[in-house]
This record gives structure tokens, C-alpha cells and sequence, in this order.
């Protein structure tokens, strides 16, 4: 599977800082210091649906992430997945009378062209599930055969007391992950499971639904939590930099995902960093598909609106923070992205030197992008009221904030 293509990302004077960045599994800002190249794993959509504007918050947080260390001087090996079978795109599937294949892929292609007009760097490797079948049956069975996972009426399960270092990522309680893993795919009420917990590996065959050959596990798919180990340990190994995704996956999927890889490899953590998004909401609840409480990107850019407010919209809330999509943020978006170009547009302004430590500085200190926006935002005003005679400047701060924020003046 291909990803989408990079928008050039311009080289600054100076030097970038390493990032402090929040890390659910200790609670606390950790320094992402990696080696000449970080690793970065953050988990992909489910296409059944096109992109909201919640995906667009998940993944400019990790694409932020990608832009401080690239202005560091470092390489940057991103891997992203596609969850191309799942329950929920088998049911709109059905329910839309389209088959799921075709579903799938009109949805990740319309992702693909949002993450392009939004800027979004693509990853190295952007892998489906289903391609990624032929790499996930092995893991199953070696952690079936290391007393890992069970059989239960022909699905295979995880056995989460296998890792002695299961719930280090969420750090909730046996009746929260209950509740949750209830919610959020899992099925802790089924009969016949050593723990309500344990997570599905491997599901065998159902009727109507597709399935692979699954060598000694028999025809079936994938689960979900697998399937992503599977693509991080292929590519990235163990002890990547940091782990992305929305704060609904640090359970089950984020906490079911590390457990899996420390019991295939003996090895702990999976990630050095757990790193979650905050929600968006709209309406007063969280915005999400099963609700249909949708706003999407691409109807924005139908609508006309530029790729760079949306994204101003999105950097004008600090990434973990839970917020909510109003007109007026879009306004607001707006009309900053009309400030910024007229105050760029002018041959000479004030000097910007500062400015470009000043938005290091922000985004190293947990990804603080209001921050940023609000430097930025100072910069301009000083521009249109009083102007500069420092010629260069408009562009330095032009290539700042693409290099940096993504937005192109």
C-alpha cells in the first residue's frame, strides 16, 4: 500500500531542540532523544468512513512530532497502519450494499489526498492489515506455542497475565480496562475466557465474512491489537520512540499492543513513549463515526475552505487537550491565516530570529502550539504596525512556519 506524497519540508538556521513530550505510561514529560533516526509508529484509520476532523487532530500531533526532529538534524522512519478489515467496515459495508474491498480503498484514497492538502509528512511504510496477514500468523503461533494465547471454540486469545508488565501503559484498574474493553471492541463478557481481558488474536472463519489462510490456525483474520505489533516490530523493531494515537487507544489498544510485543520478544517497553491526542468534539460529544457527529476535512476543502486554515484551526489547541470544532474556531483560523500572509507578503519586517527560537522553544515544550501560533501571532502585529527594514525576515518566518507548523504562507 502506498502513502501520500511529501510536501518539502525547508531547512532552518540553527538548531532544533529535543522535545519534552507527555508519556501516558509514566504519567510525565519524558525527553524524546533519539538516536540519528527516530522511530516513530502511529496508528492509521479504519476506513470506513472519510476523514474527521479528529483524525486531522490525531495525526498533526504526530506530525508535529516528525517536525521537531527533523529540525534537529535527524532522520525520521514513520510507520503508519490501515485497519483494511475490521468489524465496523464489514457492517457499513453491508449496510451501504458496497462491497468492503471497494470501501476500503475509496476511504484511504480520500485520507490520502487529506493528509496531502493538510501537509501531513507521509510515513515510510503505510501498511494495511490485510497485506499484513502473512507477517501476523507466525506471531500467533509463536505465542500459542510459548503458552501465550489459547484456543477458544476455533478464535485464538491472548492471555494478558502472560506479561508480568500488562497495564503499564494505562496504569487503570481491573474494572476500568472492563468497561472499556467492552466499549472499545473487546468482548470481556464472553464464556469460556481465562481473563474477560484477554484480547482476540485470531478469528476464525465466519460465514459471509472473508477470511485468510491462517497456516495451523486455520482460515480467519486478524485482530486488532496484533495487527499493528506485527507492522511496528517488522519495521521499527522493539523499543521504537514513540508509540501515537488518539487517547481512546491507550486502552485497550495501545496497552493490549505492548503486552503482545513483550511476550514475543522477551523484551520491555515496546515504546519508550506512549504518546495520546486529545478528543475533539462537536455538539458537546466527542466527535466519532458511531456517533455520525462528523465534521469532515474533505468537505471542508469542497467548501472551499483552505487546507492551511484547517490546519491553523487544529495547531490553536494544545494536542492532548480535549476541545471542540465551532465555526467560530474555523473564523478564527481564518482570519489568522490572512494575517500571517499579509504580514509575510511585505518585502521587509522585523527581525525573526527570535521568532524561530521562540516556536523551537513552544513545540519542545510538550507541543505547545498555542504557544507557537501566539509568537507568531506577535511577530505579525508588530509587522503590520510598525514594520521593519529587515529584508530577509518575511521569508524566514514564511519557511518557519511550514518547516515547523506545516502551514504554508
Amino acid at each position: 500500500m502506498h502513502a501520500w506524497p511529501a510536501s518539502e519540508v525547508p531547512a532552518l538556521p540553527g538548531q532544533g531542540r529535543d522535545p519534552r513530550i507527555h508519556d501516558t505510561a509514566t504519567g510525565g514529560l519524558v525527553t524524546l532523544a533519539p538516536g540519528p533516526v527516530a522511530r516513530i509508529y502511529v496508528c492509521g484509520i479504519t476506513p470506513y468512513d472519510a476523514t474527521h476532523i479528529g483524525h486531522a487532530a490525531t495525526y498533526n500531533a504526530f506530525d508535529l512530532v516528525q517536525r521537531v526532529w527533523l529540525d534537529t538534524k535527524r532522520q525520521v522512519h514513520y510507520v503508519q497502519n490501515v485497519t483494511d478489515v475490521d468489524d465496523p467496515l464489514l457492517e457499513r459495508a453491508q449496510r451501504d450494499d458496497i462491497d468492503w474491498v471497494a470501501l476500503a480503498e475509496k476511504e484511504t484514497a480520500l485520507f490520502r489526498e487529506d493528509m496531502t492538502a493538510l501537509r501531513m509528512l507521509p510515513p515510510r511504510q503505510y501498511i494495511g492489515a490485510v497485506e499484513a496477514i502473512p507477517g501476523i500468523v507466525p506471531l500467533v503461533e509463536r505465542l500459542r506455542e510459548a503458552g501465550a494465547a489459547y484456543e477458544l471454540e476455533g478464535d485464538i486469545y491472548f492471555s494478558v497475565e502472560s506479561d508480568p508488565n500488562f497495564g503499564k501503559v494505562s496504569h487503570l484498574d481491573a474494572a476500568a480496562m472492563r468497561l472499556l474493553s467492552a466499549e472499545r471492541g473487546g468482548d470481556p463478557d464472553r464464556p469460556g475466557k481465562k481473563n474477560p481481558l484477554d484480547p482476540m488474536l485470531w478469528m476464525a472463519a465466519r460465514e459471509g465474512e472473508p477470511s485468510w489462510d491462517g497456516a495451523s490456525l486455520g482460515r480467519g483474520r486478524p485482530g486488532w491489537h496484533i495487527e499493528c505489533v506485527a507492522i511496528a516490530l517488522d519495521h521499527l523493531g522493539m523499543g521504537f520512540d514513540v508509540q501515537g494515537g488518539g487517547s481512546d487507544l491507550a486502552f485497550p489498544h495501545h496497552e493490549m499492543g505492548a503486552s503482545h510485543a513483550q511476550a514475543l520478544t522477551g523484551e520491555f517497553p515496546m515504546a519508550r513513549a506512549y504518546v495520546h491526542a486529545g478528543m475533539v468534539a462537536l455538539d458537546g460529544e466527542k466527535m466519532s463515526k458511531s456517533k455520525g457527529n462528523l465534521v469532515f476535512v474533505s468537505q471542508l476543502r469542497r467548501d472551499g475552505v483552505d487546507p492551511a486554515a484547517i490546519r491553523l484551526a487544529l495547531l490553536a489547541h494544545h494536542y492532548r487537550a480535549d476541545w471542540e470544532w465551532t465555526d467560530q474556531v474555523l473564523r478564527d483560523a481564518l482570519a489568522r491565516l490572512d494575517r500571517w500572509r499579509a504580514a509575510v507578503s511585505r518585502p521587509d519586517g522585523p527581525p525573526a530570529e527570535a521568532l524561530v527560537e521562540e516556536i523551537r522553544e513552544a513545540l519542545a515544550a510538550d507541543l505547545d502550539s498555542p504557544a507557537a501560533l501566539a509568537a507568531v501571532d506577535r511577530w505579525a502585529a508588530l509587522q503590520h504596525e510598525r514594520g521593519g527594514t529587515d529584508e530577509g525576515a518575511p521569508g524566514v518566518v514564511s519557511r518557519a512556519v511550514d518547516a515547523l507548523l506545516g502551514v504554508a504562507l
